[in-house]
């Protein structure tokens, strides 16, 4: 592992940050500490930039120990949320700061701050000031700043969180494909499940201060190995009992004493009345909520046995309202047992290996 970090534990005074933190990074991966707010995913952060410093554990960088070691040694580059850029200095003076302090030869200097404008696409923009730059130019810069030391580890808080959300999807792809094409190893905080799967190689889940699951984007979300992920991956709405679904009922005997799980929206099909069903027998009941069209789907709140879910409606299919009644099939859900989570299939369907083949 090139970044690893084993037992980790962090108080401010009687809140503890960090709960025996372990995971490793593989060189060249771009990963996500993703989690709510207060989850302990910055904290995290802070400490392997050395910007904090754990109350126990130790911190590896490309197999060397650097808990004693200061910031300013440790080869990083940090991003940060509000880019943290010299209002007063130009773009050139902001991207070659880090060289400057170093004492970086004027020549040596220039050059590496050219060929980082070149990198981020600013070409002629050097001149320019802080104020006179867009969000995503801004972020940009910040971006090159970090880089011109050229860290062994790039380090990045919550880095589009300050951008208008139509800038802020561009902005992912470029990051995405530009940290790959570096082949720098890379770690980045953000609560947005969104742009974690889509950004990172690899997703480390937070929760009170604790490392929930890691994995790939996919297998997080396909697979969740906890509740906390399953509620927190994905659109799922709680229901507090499965045994009131049909299917879920107790005719599979691994289901006894689950009592609460989750569902996801494509773990449910609506039906309008009359047609077909694979298995009548499993089919609900059910109250529209809302509606809203989301493109290329219509995305439906609906009301089965008092508790409220979402599911997806093709647009090829009859119109459907608020306070239809309507048909509904649970095909699958996921189940919480003693802090485990483990996808159910409905009993009249039988087993799947996969949630995602079904065709109904």
């Amino acid at each position: 592992m090139y970044v690893e970090l084993r037992g980790i534990n962090k108080h401010f005074g009687a809140y503890q940050a960090s709960r025996d933190v372990s995971f490793g990074i593989e060189e060249g991966n771009l990963a996500a500490l993703l989690g709510p707010s207060g989850s302990g995913k910055t904290t995290i952060l802070r400490m392997i930039a050395g910007l904090e410093s754990p109350d126990s554990g130790d911190i590896f960088i490309d197999g060397a120990r650097v808990n004693d070691l200061p910031s300013s040694k440790r080869g990083i580059g940090f991003v940060f949320q509000n880019y943290a850029l010299f209002r007063y200095m130009t773009v050139f003076d902001n991207i070659g700061f880090g060289l400057s302090v170093q004492k970086t030869p004027r020549a040596e200097l220039a050059a590496r701050v050219e060929e980082l404008l070149r990198l981020i696409g600013m070409e002629g923009m050097e001149r320019r000031y802080p104020a006179q730059l867009s969000g995503g130019q801004k972020q940009r810069v910040a971006f090159a700043r970090a880089l011109a030391p050229n860290p062994r580890l790039l380090l990045l808080d919550e880095p589009f969180a300050a951008i208008d959300a139509k800038v802020r999807q561009g902005l992912r792809s470029w990051l995405r494909g530009m940290i790959s094409r570096l082949g720098l190893t890379s770690i980045f905080v953000t609560h947005d499940q969104a742009e974690a799967i889509e950004v990172a190689d690899e997703i480390i889940v937070t929760n009170a201060g604790r490392v929930e699951q890691k994995g790939r984007p996919v297998e997080l979300y396909k697979s969740p190995a906890t509740p906390f992920v399953a509620r927190f991956v994905g659109d799922s709405a709680p229901i507090g009992d499965i045994g009131r679904l049909k299917g879920f009922d107790g005719a599979d005997a691994d289901v006894s004493g689950v009592v609460s799980g989750a569902i996801r929206p494509e773990f449910i099909k609506i039906f309008a009345p009359g047609e077909s069903v694979q298995c009548e027998s499993a089919v609900e009941a059910a109250v529209v909520e809302s509606v809203i069209f989301r493109g290329d789907a219509l995305e439906v709140s609906l009301i089965l046995k008092d508790t409220r879910l979402s599911a997806r409606y093709p647009l090829e299919k009859e119109t459907i309202a608020a306070g239809q009644k309507i048909r509904a099939l649970v095909y699958c859900l996921y189940a919480f047992e003693g802090g485990r989570t483990r996808l159910l299939h409905n009993a009249c369907l039988g087993r799947q290996h996969d949630a995602y083949s079904y065709s109904i």
